[in-house]
């Protein structure tokens, strides 16, 4: 049996600080270093003060459930084994709202999470679990 290898993120400047975190199992968020306004994803400017400057910072990985989706279509062949599963979005304590692979628990809006990496594959990826 072909074993077929999940997608990869671009080794690309304005993320790496964002992945080389998620691999040590750190959630960290950019930060503008002009007006202090947290984003997610990472981007270039900032769409509060269009300043190109920034950093990154620890993120508590603590927040609420906003919605989700159940997936049943595989959209990758790497994934077939694992549908279904459930995709939350989650308002973070620090005011963003991030995407990431639900773990067990019944799902319901406003329920605390907490957010973890799950490292065991070649990319970290965000998870999330009742808090």
């Amino acid at each position: 049996m072909e074993v077929i290898s999940k997608p990869v993120p671009q080794d690309v400047e304005l993320s790496r600080p964002y992945w080389q975190a998620a691999a040590r199992g750190e959630l960290v968020l950019q930060r503008c270093s002009d007006c202090g306004k947290i984003r997610h994803y990472p981007r270039l400017l900032c769409d509060a003060c269009h300043s190109r400057r920034s950093d990154f910072v620890p993120a508590s990985g603590q927040g609420k459930v906003h919605s989700w989706t159940i997936t049943h279509h595989v959209f990758h062949k790497a994934f077939a084994a694992e549908v279904p599963y459930a995709l939350v979005t989650v308002d973070l304590a620090e005011g963003v709202r991030v995407l990431g692979r639900w773990d067990g628990g019944e799902l319901s809006i406003g329920v605390p999470v907490q957010a973890y990496f799950n490292l065991t594959q070649s990319t970290p990826e965000l998870r999330f679990r009742l808090a």
